[in-house]
């Protein structure tokens, strides 16, 4: 037997290659394993001591394929392959053929542990509500209505109108009225998931600063009881804005909001979309009804007082105070990352605090409201040390599938998550670490916040292989089939806008200068990646339609309404179809097929659908060769051309490649992306079942 040809092994976490994917405890678990054909005399799995030999059970094409059977009992199963043929051995795990064998780069069975079904693949939208679309004028926040750090905040009457370098206190009125008058366009374009920043009370535009977690902000549904005053030029105390207190403390609105929030719901699922709400535990808002700073609720006698206000507050041990002899109005509290608008929750010390929040965790996904799940802000920063930290997620897991099996759990997270991913917390993450920061360093070499340009890294196919080797065998696989990948978000600059290398932020630069320059070219080929990888592809609101902008907040714009690029939302639309259409892209495997310098390449498959994914992110057209062999592609059938860019938009004109010795040759015009599809006759067969 000859060398053991490295490029023909291959085994995932997938449920082509571990059946099932998802085991309990007890179960019998098939393990797979693809070599050569013929390349091969002995394939074992290994786990800690336990060795099992696995028998060749069937041969197709240029593979051989090895299968073994083991119990799994209530603790993490870590595994490995080893792989002989004469005097070689060779060793398999997420890195594939390696000779680290570190346990962090083992496949698991993780037993027990399993992402709900219609998360896996999913595309996701998401939404910065003040800046979607106002469905409702009358519930706008008014210029004057209150203050908030140090300023009365502005209602800004022209919807076009770029943010300004501080903008946190200037409201277009966006809502949910805004939302439920565009599921025809978020339907259409062919959206499953909503995914909204925080829409709990608040008082800022993005909401991070939670008021009050019971109810969704009337300044988001409607405002069933107005009255009140506005603060009058240049009057910064709080207790005298009597409009926003009418509106946000009266709990008549607040239920009101609820169920309209309950109407918005149901909206939603009938058009077969889901909804995530985003969660803040880690820290409220100065203005919370619990602390009270602003002392909106002092003389209301539907609400306890606040810790601010009194020592004897129920609320006292929900935060930390420094001083215990300054009330009343005791501003010697801990806040988070040192923000006094942003007090920190203090946890440890109120044992009532922790289970409200498991109440509010299950109150959500719960009926009558039958959220779909949490996205949850910056989830590693919670506590006073990471060993309670990982109490509270533990904790708050049990407390949502208890009242919601099929609810979702993302997390935000900078940096290995895989402590937090073991499948007693959080089900994914917001996929920084092997999606945007890779794509984004290969096809722009911008960093995500437009802070730094690093010209080596793009094009740079070795880095950008190695960083995801590195980083993905953080996930297991029912974590990595929903990552929420993005290529831009509200807290970093547009995608499109990094495409123009320009390093700083709006203070300095300007509004205009984020759109100066940009290249849609390159933009259409990260949305060609994003669409056909692994886990829930995430569109930020209006990146579809052409939306700039430098980091936070020159990356929270209004949606373009009446002006958008059409064609750009067209491109979109069709790589959804396209991604619908072909389960590989959902859930199959996947095999790099190319890395060479500004030109790679990926195949997937699942069930005799086969993928690939082609890009050229260089000035010169490249004829490529591509081993589709490695995707299990037989001989002789032809890859169908679904959709191709160019640097002056796309085409969707068929073209048809011919596999021939377990290839095919490929012209990729510059800037440009495509993706091929083969299905075969059974898998025809399955999708028209």
């Amino acid at each position: 037997m000859g060398k053991i040809n490295q490029q023909a092994l291959y085994a995932d976490e997938s449920s082509v290659y571990r059946i099932p994917l998802e085991a309990k405890p007890g179960d019998r678990v098939t393990l797979r394993f693809r070599t050569g054909k013929d390349n091969v005399d002995k394939v074992y799995v290994i786990s800690g001591e336990s060795r099992w030999a696995m028998e060749k059970v069937t041969s197709k094409g240029y593979f051989d394929y090895y299968e073994t059977q083991i119990d799994v009992g209530t603790e993490l199963v870590p595994y490995f392959f080893e792989v002989r043929s004469g005097d070689e051995r060779l060793f398999y795990n997420k890195q594939n053929v390696t000779d680290d064998l570190q346990s962090c780069y083992a496949f698991g069975i993780v037993p027990g542990f399993s992402t709900p079904e219609w998360t896996k693949g999913a595309v996701m939208y998401q939404i910065y509500v003040d800046r979607f679309c106002n469905g409702d004028p009358s519930n706008d926040v008014l210029t004057g209505e209150y203050s908030y750090i140090g300023e009365q905040v502005e209602r800004v009457e022209n919807w076009d109108e770029y943010p300004k370098a501080m903008d946190v206190r200037c409201f277009y009125g966006g809502d949910l009225q805004g939302i439920l008058d565009k599921l025809d366009y978020l339907q259409d374009l062919g959206i499953e998931v909503i995914y909204m920043n925080p829409i709990f009370v608040s008082p800022s535009n993005h909401k991070y600063d939670t008021q009050d977690y019971d109810y969704i902000d009337p300044h988001f549904t409607v405002i069933k009881n107005d009255g009140g005053e506005v603060l009058p030029p240049g009057e910064r105390d709080n207790t005298k804005a009597t409009k926003y207190m009418k509106r946000v403390v009266c709990k008549e609105n607040l239920e009101a909001s609820n169920e309209f929030f309950i109407h918005f719901v149901e909206e939603v699922h009938k058009r077969g979309m889901r909804v995530l709400l985003d969660g803040v535990f880690n820290h409220c808002g100065s203005f919370n009804k619990w602390l009270d700073r602003e002392r909106l609720y002092e003389g209301d006698s539907d609400y306890e007082k606040g810790a601010y206000i009194s020592a004897d507050s129920p609320y006292r041990k929900f935060f930390k105070f420094n001083n215990k002899h300054d009330w009343p109005y005791n501003k010697y509290y801990d806040g988070w990352w040192g923000h006094d608008t942003l007090p920190k929750l203090s946890y440890e010390t109120s044992q009532e605090l922790y289970d409200y929040i498991m109440g509010i965790a299950r109150k959500w996904v719960s009926p009558p409201y039958n959220v779909d799940g949490w996205r949850l802000d910056v989830a590693a920063d919670l506590g006073w040390s990471e060993e309670f930290n990982h109490k509270f997620w533990k904790d708050f897991r049990k407390n949502v599938k208890e009242a919601n099996p099929d609810a979702v759990i993302f997390a935000e997270h900078y940096g290995d998550a895989s402590a937090w991913l073991q499948g007693d917390e959080w089900d994914s993450v917001m996929n920084y670490d092997t999606f945007m920061e890779p794509v984004t360093w290969y096809l722009t070499g911008m960093e995500k916040h437009s802070d730094a340009y690093h010209p080596e890294l793009m094009n740079n196919a070795d880095f950008f292989l190695n960083l995801l080797k590195d980083k993905t065998p953080a996930f297991y696989g029912q974590s990595y089939q929903v990552a929420m990948n993005q290529l831009s978000n509200h807290d970093h600059s547009r995608f499109l806008t990094r495409t123009n290398h320009k390093v700083g932020r709006v203070g300095e630069l300007g509004s205009r200068a984020a759109e100066e320059g940009v290249s849609r070219p390159v933009f259409r080929e990260a949305v060609t990646f994003m669409l056909t990888w692994h886990g829930a592809p995430t569109i930020y609101y209006g990146d579809e339609a052409g939306v700039c902008g430098f980091t936070d907040p020159d990356s929270r714009r209004t949606y373009p309404w009446g002006h958008e690029d059409q064609e750009l939302i067209r491109f979109h639309k069709e790589l959804i179809r396209i991604r619908k259409e072909n389960p590989a892209c959902r859930r199959g495997c996947s095999v790099w097929l190319l890395a060479d310098g500004g030109c790679i390449s990926f195949g997937r498959f699942l069930d005799g659908n086969y993928v690939v994914t082609v890009l050229n992110n260089t000035e010169e057209g490249r004829r490529l060769v591509l081993p589709v062999w490695r995707l299990e592609t037989p001989d002789g059938v032809l890859m169908n051309r679904q959709i191709m860019s160019v640097e002056d938009g796309f085409t969707l004109e068929k073209a048809y490649y011919l596999v021939w010795n377990g290839e095919i040759e490929i012209f990729m015009p510059p800037y440009s992306a495509a993706v091929l599809n083969y299905k075969s006759e059974e898998a025809v067969w399955k999708d028209y079942q």
